[in-house]
């Protein structure tokens, strides 16, 4: 329990000590890829989360989710992947193969769904490959270009607020 703990805030200080380097390098292309980055310890309704992005225009085949859990869960469905604090190393590797093809794949947007910051969660943001990164605006706003001030639990007002900004930035 102790040598989780202090896995955590040793992982959680070296990516927020690479976010001071990084510079964010964003496009002005539309949206048709999305990674959707989700905390299932504190929102459990990711299938409602899910149609709420295809209603608004984003195919179901294009939408690829992670799901981070405090216990390893062995369930993998075509597009969602389960990952726990297990899969991250004290130097802030990951371990899963599905977990590091997601992060490798170039999305248009991901979506990271979760306001309290966990390591494994911060470390697949900040290596994300996405062009353009929208999350909560309760985790450091260094790791995401658009920041929405919204409760996990109510996706219906994030989603809106969400696609609401995507059409005034042109993205959609």
């Amino acid at each position: 329990m102790l040598w989780n703990y202090l896995k955590e805030l040793v992982v959680k200080r070296k990516v927020k000590a690479s976010l001071n380097t990084e510079k964010s390098t964003t496009d002005n292309s539309t949206i048709k890829t999305v990674g959707l980055l989700i905390d299932e310890n504190y929102f459990s309704e990711k299938q409602q989360l899910i149609e709420g992005v295809i209603a608004n225009g984003i195919a179901k085949e294009n939408i690829k989710v992670v799901v981070f859990k405090n216990k390893a869960q062995k369930l993998i469905s075509e597009n969602v992947v389960f990952c726990s604090p297990k899969n991250l190393s004290w130097q802030g590797g990951i371990n899963n193969e599905a977990v590091k093809a997601f992060i490798a794949t170039d999305f248009d947007l991901l979506i990271n769904y979760y306001d309290i910051e966990k390591a494994m969660l911060l470390v697949i943001t900040q290596q994300s490959k996405a062009r353009f990164k929208v999350g909560f605006s309760s985790v450091d706003r260094k790791l995401n270009d658009l920041t929405i001030t919204s409760d996990a639990e109510n996706y219906q007002v994030f989603i809106h607020e969400l696609f609401r900004y995507l059409k005034i930035l042109n993205k959609i």
